[in-house]
Order: C-alpha cells, then sequence, then structure tokens
C-alpha cells in the first residue's frame, strides 16, 4: 500500500484559446523575476542605481536562455541529430533542455555587455547578482516536475514522485516512483542562496569571490544529485558529462578563491580603518 508520495502534475500546459501558456516557461519567467528583485535590492544597498539592473537584465537573459539551449544540444546531440530525429526540436525550448552551465556563461557575457554599457564593473555585479541567480535556478527546477523530467532513479522513500507512464525512461516501463531530484536541487539552491547572503553579510566578499562561492556551492549540490539521476546523458570516463563540467568549475571556484584571498584581506582591512577614522 502507498503511504505517501509526490504526485505528478495532471498537466504542464494550458490553452487560452490558441495561445499555450506553459508551466516550464512560467517557471523561468518567474525565477527571472525574483532574480532582477533580489539583485535590484542588493545592488541598492551597496550604494548602486537600482534601475541599472533591469538594462543589464535585457542583455543577460536572452544570452542566458540562448547558452541554456546551446549547452543542451552541444552535449546531447544525438537527441535532436542523426537517423529519424527532427533536428527542428533543437529549437523547442518550452519542452525543455536548458542546461545552467551554457545559461551562466552566456548569461554572464550578456551581463558584461549591460555592466560595460552602464560603466558598472563585472565584479560587482556578480556579486550582487549572485543569491538573485541561485534563486531563479530553484524556481526553473520547477518546470522540470511539470514535464515530468530530470527525475532519479526508482525509490521507496516517502517524498518519491509518481510518473505517469508516457514519462517513464526505457527498461522502467513498470516502476512507478523515482528520486524527485527537482525538488533536492530547488531546495539545494534555496540553501545556497541563503549561504550567499550568510557570507555577503558576514565578510562582505567583494571582487567576484562571493559569485566563485555561488560556484563552489552549485556545483558540489549538483554532482550528488546528477549521481542520483536516470535520464539521457553522454558518459566520460564512467561519469555523466554534467559531473565532469561541476567538477571543472568547482575546482576553478576553489582557485579563484584562494587566488584572491590576499585581495580580500586588504579590501576588509581598508574598510576597517575607514570605520575607525
Amino acid at each position: 500500500m502507498v503511504l505517501a508520495y509526490l504526485p505528478s502534475p495532471s498537466q504542464g500546459v494550458w490553452h487560452l484559446g490558441p495561445v499555450p501558456i506553459r508551466a516550464y516557461a512560467l517557471c523561468i519567467i518567474a525565477g527571472i523575476f525574483a532574480a532582477v528583485w533580489l539583485t535590484r535590492r542588493r545592488w541598492a544597498a551597496r550604494g548602486g542605481v537600482a534601475d541599472d539592473i533591469a538594462d543589464i537584465a535585457v542583455w543577460a537573459v536572452p544570452f542566458g536562455l540562448l547558452g541554456g539551449r546551446l549547452y543542451h544540444v552541444i552535449t546531447d546531440p544525438e537527441l535532436y541529430f542523426g537517423a529519424g530525429r527532427e533536428p527542428i526540436r533543437a529549437l523547442y525550448v518550452w519542452d525543455g533542455g536548458l542546461g545552467i552551465p551554457g545559461a551562466v556563461a552566456l548569461g554572464a557575457f550578456g551581463a558584461w555587455l549591460g555592466c560595460r554599457r552602464r560603466g558598472i564593473k563585472m565584479a560587482d555585479f556578480a556579486d550582487a547578482a549572485a543569491p538573485g541567480l541561485v534563486l531563479a535556478q530553484a524556481m526553473g527546477r520547477w518546470g522540470n516536475y511539470f514535464n515530468q523530467e530530470l527525475f532519479g532513479g526508482p525509490t521507496s522513500l516517502p517524498w518519491k514522485l509518481l510518473i505517469d507512464p508516457a514519462h517513464r525512461p526505457p527498461g522502467y516501463e513498470n516502476v512507478a516512483f523515482y528520486h524527485p531530484t527537482f525538488l533536492y536541487e530547488s531546495l539545494w539552491d534555496v540553501g545556497v542562496m541563503a549561504l550567499l547572503l550568510w557570507l555577503d553579510r558576514r565578510y562582505r566578499l567583494r571582487n567576484g569571490r562571493l559569485f566563485a562561492c555561488y560556484v563552489l556551492a552549485y556545483t558540489a549540490g549538483r554532482a550528488w544529485i546528477e549521481a542520483l539521476r536516470i535520464d539521457h546523458a553522454n558518459h566520460f570516463l564512467g561519469l555523466r558529462l554534467n559531473d565532469w563540467v561541476s567538477l571543472a568549475l568547482f575546482l576553478a571556484a576553489a582557485v579563484y578563491l584562494i587566488a584572491t584571498r590576499r585581495r580580500q584581506r586588504d579590501a576588509s582591512e581598508k574598510t576597517a580603518g575607514g570605520d575607525d577614522a
């Protein structure tokens, strides 16, 4: 007898006449608005002009969406190209498939363009935006729930997720319950956001160091969550490709934090000196 489980949504698309309203898109959009709202508040608290954030977002968001899709298609090309495939589906963003590493990388390029136009130091913007960015990821992951995708392996835990037969992967047709990895990652992201806000209040991290902490904390969580997933993924030396990307980013962030620790110490001493005066 089933005692407890998370039901899958009965539908992920609603229609207003001929216009489809997709839950996946709504989750992404809600995350973007939340990120802009939080970043505006943080930027203003740092003495910046809040309206600058919306101007930068105009550049960062489209580039981020493009980067997320490109990352997904490039790392899983066999889903869209080759015999029996439909290349046009590579453009179907609403079906899911936005790789966070690509979204952050190309989104950062768009943000750099926006910062350059506004005369803002990119590292300062990155530190202000980091908590909002991971909040957007937490909200966007719920789009995977509505699409019934990117879940983990079978489980009997009380918070197991029921997946409809049409969405079960080959070989699991008779398995009903799976790890809700979308929920794990969403909760992890909320925790990372709280950690970043605490670190910023406690240590006043600058020069891109808070953003590096975001990369460090997010990729650490992504690694163990990725290990639970059973959806299609290319592997290299026994690990999913996303695991290697997470490892590389984790190490890069760690190296950056170590390399800039003296700069942070000098900035903290300067601030303390100013307070004493």
